[in-house]
């Protein structure tokens, strides 16, 4: 079937997508030895990449070994061999399509009992009721400490591009650091880096600009921002204009939409904003906007399932349709809908009051599909999401001890 959504993309760097189809980054938390990707990792990405996707995003990637947004994240800094990463991208272009690395660090998103730093633009902690304990409380960053976090994110592309990979995103979306940094909510700076929305971006470009002179020409760099932050007074579609506005001279390649964050998880469809209470397509309302003035192509992401939601979203003018979940429990689904077939399975829906814990089961449940994937079975999409975070629990403890044991060997040998 003839379709825009399998039609190629050109971008400005010169690679061409081969369909308008992307596997959004899904925190795979999957690390092997050492917070390397493993055989368990490459086999879920041979998936995807036999599925028909045209780009595949990965998981969040960990720019600093002391920063990370959980104990199983993987690490590309410096110091890491690149080998595995190698192999990695390989699998992830095995079914012709691109890879892209997104970059990423945490912020103020890490938890109470993960060793390392927790590091925000100000002290403000992540305000989650009853369980706000559950993150550590931040520090505020020094100049330097800043500095120092641009030229990571711009050896970590420059690593990524020696491996392999086609792209590299830089996530500025979902509460995580340069997320943070853009809000007003969470940046009470007076410096440089606070205040007016030039400033409270200022991170977020430097590292663009880091990253595009730190990687060829041809190597794609994108960058995922939040349509809106959910959240009173915080981050809101007009400052989203105008980030994109500012980032067109930088060399982007393409933005991918999103929104939300821990505290207002519009990402799993669980804010209290009415604007993503649709089930599919949760961001098309406020990309409709956006897309209208935005100098770049964009990519949306959150919600999307079904072929006719794909089409919807391109007819508003959106470039790339991206698909977390949905590929989860359907790896093969570009591949149906090029034969006009759609997924014959959904994940099973988390309707708990309590939208922190409800949010963190709908995670625990995408991950319990990929680590299926990994091991060769096929997905089991209605798997209890108590048994899902659970088992998310037992695991995250086990990685826990792993990683505190290489952080102290690394910091040792150092």
């Amino acid at each position: 079937m003839t379709s825009e959504l399998f039609s190629p993309l050109p971008l400005r760097s010169g690679q061409v997508l081969k369909n308008r189809i992307a596997k959004a980054a899904m925190e795979e938390n999957m690390a092997g030895d050492g917070q390397l990707p493993d055989e368990q990792l490459l086999t879920l990405y041979r998936h995807w990449a036999a599925g028909g996707t045209g780009l595949l995003i990965t998981g969040n990637v960990m720019v600093h070994a002391e920063a990370l947004t959980g104990p199983a994240g993987v690490v590309l800094d410096a110091d890491a061999p690149l080998a595995p990463f190698t192999e990695w991208a390989k699998a992830g272009k095995s079914g012709g399509g691109a890879i892209w690395m997104q970059i990423n660090h945490p912020g103020r998103q890490v938890a109470s009992d993960m060793p390392g730093v927790v590091w925000g633009p100000s002290d403000v902690g992540v305000s989650l009721g009853k369980h706000s304990s559950r993150f550590g409380r931040p520090t505020a960053m020094t100049p330097q400490q800043i500095q120092e976090t641009v030229a990571r994110y711009a050896t970590t592309a420059h690593r990524a591009e020696q491996a392999g990979f086609d792209g590299v995103e830089v996530h500025a979306a979902h509460g995580y650091l340069l997320s943070q940094f853009l809000s007003p909510l969470v940046n009470k700076r007076t410096d440089q880096w606070g205040g007016s929305l030039e400033n409270r971006a200022r991170m977020l470009l430097d590292i663009v600009r880091a990253v595009r002179a730190a990687v060829s020409p041809s190597f794609a760099v994108a960058v995922k921002l939040n349509s809106a932050d959910f959240q009173r007074g915080g981050f809101d579609a007009d400052d989203a204009r105008q980030v994109i506005e500012m980032l067109e001279p930088l060399g982007v390649d393409l933005v991918e939409l999103s929104g939300g964050s821990y505290e207002s998880p519009a990402m799993t469809g669980r804010s209290t904003d009415t604007r993503t209470q649709a089930r599919e397509a949760y961001f098309l309302d406020l990309a409709k906007d956006l897309v209208t003035t935005s100098p770049l192509p964009l990519m949306l992401t959150g919600g999307i399932t079904k072929r006719a939601t794909a089409e919807k979203v391109l007819d508003s003018g959106v470039a790339v349709i991206g698909m977390g979940t949905a590929l989860a429990v359907t790896p093969d689904l570009p591949d149906r809908w090029s034969r006009g077939r759609e997924a014959d399975r959904q994940m099973r829906p988390v309707n708990w009051s309590d939208k922190a814990l409800a949010s963190a089961a709908s995670m625990a449940q995408v991950r319990h599909q990929m680590r299926r994937l990994a091991r060769g079975s096929s997905p089991r999409p209605g798997t209890h999401p108590a048994i899902a975070l659970i088992s998310e629990g037992r695991r995250q403890r086990t990685a826990l001890r792993s990683y505190r044991a290489w952080l102290s060997k690394r910091k040792s040998a150092a």
